[in-house]
């Protein structure tokens, strides 16, 4: 017996130990690496206030998070940086949450950072603490379990941009554009916006779009991979309803089954074949049984 439990014990802690070291993980990409200090950033990004990062959550398991910051073209002050980190701890923790729509207020995505508020931390630690900072945040974004997608009207610019390939997705309407002019500002992409691309179109138009800091237009987009679809509607109404249509054909179904999907396929880009089949058979075991298998089993559905 006391064997067994002794066993048995040690078989929790680890697990738990595990759990804890991939929670940490998660929240941090940085801890205690590189001088990255994450509570004295976060002061200095308290100074610089205005703006807001919304979000709401739709009974059908669609999230709307909205850059609002209209006066100046969406453009991320310190403190929607600070509440980007706290939208996104909500989004982790939404247990029937499915998708998501990012989108700007005003008929625009997002013209970057706040000039005032890169001016006055232009110091170079400083500066690399506000990259960690926000690095952080967009890749536990792009790791959300659920389907994320950008939806570009007007202008995505610089750190904009960035935002845009930290999604699943980009929708774009009419007349938008998505550039990446960091070259003009003496930088290069620093919120992990040049690592995403690669993954997205590949290392040769990497390079193009940014070395070329080249406005991409919706067809230039398509051409590149780099958006889905153009949409429509140059409204912010009517193209946020086409946004959910998008979105809902990938999102119908239990929230257990499209947060698993997007998981395996988050584990497939991320981890080593290995690792990633791993992970893929434990997230297996979380839905083999359970209730929409079971059900989709009672149902019978015949393989046409």
């Amino acid at each position: 017996f006391f064997p067994e439990m002794a066993a048995s014990l040690w078989k929790n802690l680890l697990q738990t130990t595990k759990e804890r070291i991939l929670q940490q993980r998660r929240a941090s990409l940085y801890i205690g690496a590189h001088g990255y200090e994450e509570e004295l950033i976060k002061k200095k990004l308290q100074q610089f206030a205005g703006g807001s990062i919304n979000l709401s959550k739709e009974d059908n398991g669609i999230g709307i998070l909205t850059l609002n910051n209209p006066k100046l073209m969406n453009a991320f002050t310190g403190t929607m940086m600070l509440e980007l980190q706290e939208r996104v701890t909500e989004l982790e923790n939404w247990k029937d949450g499915k998708g998501l729509i990012i989108y700007g207020a005003g008929n625009t995505f997002c013209s970057g950072s706040d000039l005032n508020a890169v001016k006055a931390i232009s110091n170079s630690q400083d500066g690399m603490n506000m990259c960690m900072f926000m690095q952080n945040t967009l890749t536990r974004l792009m790791r959300l379990p659920l389907i994320s997608v950008a939806l570009v009207q007007g202008k995505a610019v610089g750190g904009g941009a960035e935002l845009t390939t930290a999604c699943d997705f980009r929708l774009m309407t009419p007349g938008s554009e998505i550039r990446f002019v960091h070259k003009h500002m003496g930088l290069v992409p620093g919120w992990g916006g040049a690592a995403r691309l690669v993954r997205i179109v590949g290392s040769g138009a990497a390079l193009r779009l940014l070395s070329g800091a080249a406005r991409v237009d919706p067809e230039r987009a398509l051409r590149f991979g780099l958006s889905e679809e153009t949409l429509s509607s140059s409204d912010e109404t009517g193209a946020l309803e086409e946004a959910r249509t998008w979105l809902s054909q990938y999102t119908e179904g239990p929230a257990s089954v499209i947060q698993a999907m997007k998981k395996v396929v988050t584990a497939g880009r991320e981890l080593p074949v290995e690792a990633a089949l791993r992970t893929e058979k434990d997230i297996f075991g979380t839905v083999w049984g359970g209730p929409a298998n079971l059900q989709a089993l009672v149902r019978r559905p015949k393989h046409k």
